[in-house]
Order: C-alpha cells, then structure tokens, then sequence
C-alpha cells in the first residue's frame, strides 16, 4: 500500500506544479511563522485570492505581535476586508497576539500542542503553521486533504480530524510537508469536489472513485 502511496504522491506532485500554489504557501516563502498563522486565520472561508490580498495589505500595517495589538479594531477590518466573518477574525488576530506576547515572549510557538493551546487555532491551522512557519513534518487536511484520499480509495473517513490520524499512519513522514500543497492546488484543478476530470487526471488508473464509475 506505501508504495503505491508515495507513486500518486509523486504523480501528483508533478502535476500539481502547473498550478498556482496556496495563498498560505506562497506566504510561507517569507518564513516567517507569525505571518503564515496570521494569514491562516484570515483564510478560514475565504477564497485564496481574497486572503492573499487581505494579508498583503494587513502585513503593510503590522507584521509582528507587538505592532498588531496596536492597531484599532476598524483600521485592521478595513485591511482584511472582504475575508469571511472579518470581525470575529480581528478579534481573534488581536487576541491571539496578545497572548503571544504575554505567554510566548511575542514568538509564535513551534509544537502542535503549544499552538493548540491558542484560542482560535484548530488542528488545520496548527498544521498549517508547524509545516510552513517551521519547516517541521506535519499534516494540515483541508476540504481537498480530505476528499481526495477517500477518493482514492486509501481511507474511508468521514471528518478531517479521522482524516489526519489515518494518514498519518500511512504517508512516509518525508512526503507530509508536500501533502498540503499538492494535494490543495490539484483538488482545486483536477479533482474538484463535483465535476472532477477524470479524464485528464494522471492518477486516475490508481483511483478507486474513477474505477467505480468507469
């Protein structure tokens, strides 16, 4: 099963790199672990263009704990806008840095279980900030994380969380910081969540969904 695991992994990968990457992953180039948090917080709901955005224009503002709490409620809002639910994820973004400064020495910590402990952080999100702030093994599963490898036929689960603990147990370590870009940019291109192109999808022969209905 591994191996032929890690064979759609690698199949993927190649074909995921003739898409646009993450609006999250294209922050990550900056390594900067409390702006891939923050702009994790801002893509919750939001669409991967709107977040870039969002987040270009609220780091120009404040790109440290320190700087952010400084800011008014409004002028943040304005910066974040049109991002869902941009009130309650002001709130959040002030509070969250807040606590950092008071509890972390203003660094955003680098352990599942630390960032956990942040009100607002759930368990995409502190993957999120483990595999792309700290270049460290972890498995961020989203609606395509999820979707595709139930698809696929290695899983059979029925929530992200169940998702994250059987893959965990079945990707090699060294393929899970790829996991979430790839699999993001190619569920978002090839294997859509209704319409997906079957026929032009490189995995396809390994797929248990495209068996099924061929």
């Amino acid at each position: 099963m591994n191996s032929e695991i890690v064979k759609v992994i690698q199949l993927v990968k190649k074909e995921s790199k003739k898409f646009t990457l993450p609006s999250v992953s294209e922050i990550a180039l900056s390594k900067e672990p409390y702006k891939v948090l923050i702009s994790c917080l801002l893509s919750l709901r939001t669409r991967d263009e709107v977040t870039l955005a969002a987040s270009t224009r609220l780091f120009k503002l404040a790109s440290t704990p320190e700087e952010m709490i400084k800011l008014d409620d409004k002028t943040i809002q304005q910066a974040i806008y049109p991002t869902g639910f941009y009130k309650r994820k002001t709130k959040t973004i002030k509070d969250i840095s807040k606590t950092l400064i008071d509890n972390y020495d203003s660094k955003v910590p680098s352990s599942l279980d630390e960032l956990l402990k942040l009100k607002g952080v759930g368990r995409k999100t502190a993957n999120i900030v483990v595999v792309y702030g700290f270049d460290k093994p972890g498995m961020p599963i989203d609606a395509h994380c999820h979707r595709i490898p139930n698809r696929l036929g290695w899983i059979k689960t029925k929530t992200p969380e169940e998702t994250e603990a059987k893959l965990r147990e079945i990707i090699p370590k060294r393929y899970w910081k790829d996991f979430n870009d790839v699999f993001v940019a190619f569920g978002q291109n090839i294997c859509k969540p209704i319409g997906p192109k079957c026929s032009i999808c490189p995995v396809s022969s390994h797929c248990a969904y495209f068996k099924n209905i061929a």
